[in-house]
This record gives structure tokens, C-alpha cells and sequence, in this order.
């Protein structure tokens, strides 16, 4: 069996979804998870958790769903182990913040954090100092607009691949993703994430 993960395009209508469904259960596709990750101006992004008899099945499966009017695949990736609920994955990242030693809290939030959203690297920043790091930077010098206090433009809309997380009075979470969108729901579940662990880092 095979695990992906497919984010879709759908027109905001009626039956939309369940043409897609339709589709990806025509190549023995089995849905075990939908996620809305955005919607508006009349479209809807969904995040479905597909389970596929065989990795050779990907492909045929995107031609179908392509194939419904209006729809369109914005990108498939595989997943080891299963179904995980995102919304749960968030709580037991918490969790495990909240049971680790004080001084660990940072480094656990924000190496959790950047494995959840899959970023490329995520830095924890206080009063413009880092705390916490996961991963490389390319460029010091991209974190400046943060240090300072405000949000970077690219950081904004739906074209951006920069996560940026504020919580007043308390850290600042900027991370980079590319090569995949950031949605609404994704920016959303962060922001709550560190709504929570304001408290647990002070």
C-alpha cells in the first residue's frame, strides 16, 4: 500500500469533491482524510490523504482528477506511516513541549514545528534574538525584517512561502517552506500553536 498526500483545486460547487473522489476511487484510490485549506473568489484548495494499492497508481490517479472540469492538482507527496491527523500532530507537539525541561522548550517548539509544516529551516526569535534553530539559513540577512520587529511583505498572501507567527509581547516563529504553497488553514494552526506556547517558552 501507498500513502500520499494530494492538494487540490476544486470550483466552490456542489459535487465537486465528490467527482474527485469518484476519480481517485476509479484507480482504487481509498480517501482517509479532507482537509480545506483555503477558500474564496469561488474555489476551494483540499488536502486528501489518498491510500493507493501501488506507488504506480500516482500518476494515473493525478490524469483522473485532472481530468474533472475545473479541478486541478497543485501537488502530491508521499508520507511514511500512515494517515496523521495535522490537528492532532499540533497537540501532541504541545504536548511534548510542555513535558520538556525548561530550558529544552524552545529548541523542541521549534524543530517539532518545522517538521509539522515541513519547512526548510524555522528560527524562534525574542526582543530580535534568536532563541531556536532547525535547519540552515541561505541568508542571515533574511531574518532582519523580524529582528526588527515587523513582518516581512513576502511573508503575506497566498503566493508566500514564509511562515511568520507573532504573539504580542512574546517569540516571533519565522520559517521558509518552498517548492510547496502556504495556505490559510496551515498559517492559521501555527499561529495557535504558538498562541499556546507563549506561555509554556516564558
Amino acid at each position: 500500500m501507498h500513502t500520499v498526500v494530494v492538494r487540490v483545486w476544486l470550483p466552490d460547487r456542489p459535487g465537486a469533491l465528490g467527482q474527485v473522489a469518484s476519480r481517485i476511487g476509479a484507480v482504487r484510490g481509498d480517501v482517509l482524510g479532507i482537509e480545506v485549506l483555503e477558500s474564496g473568489a469561488g474555489s476551494v484548495i483540499d488536502e486528501l490523504v489518498v491510500v493507493l494499492p501501488d506507488e504506480g497508481l500516482v500518476a494515473l490517479m493525478v490524469n483522473e482528477i485532472d481530468a474533472v472540469d475545473g479541478v486541478s492538482v497543485e501537488d502530491v507527496r508521499a508520507i511514511e506511516g500512515g494517515h496523521v491527523d495535522p490537528d492532532l500532530t499540533a497537540l501532541a507537539l504541545l504536548a511534548e513541549v510542555a513535558e520538556s525541561a525548561a530550558g529544552e522548550r524552545p529548541s523542541t517548539l521549534v524543530t517539532a514545528l518545522a517538521e509539522l509544516i515541513g519547512a526548510d529551516w524555522a528560527v524562534l526569535l525574542r526582543d530580535g534574538d534568536e532563541v531556536a534553530r532547525a535547519g540552515e539559513l541561505p541568508d542571515e540577512g533574511a531574518l532582519d525584517p523580524y529582528r526588527r520587529g515587523r513582518e516581512h511583505p513576502l511573508s503575506a498572501g497566498p503566493e508566500s512561502d514564509v511562515f511568520w507567527s507573532s504573539h504580542p509581547d512574546g517569540p516571533v516563529l519565522v520559517a521558509r517552506r518552498s517548492g510547496r504553497p502556504i495556505h490559510t488553514r496551515e498559517r492559521d494552526r501555527v499561529d495557535a500553536i504558538m498562541r499556546v506556547a507563549a506561555s509554556l517558552l516564558d
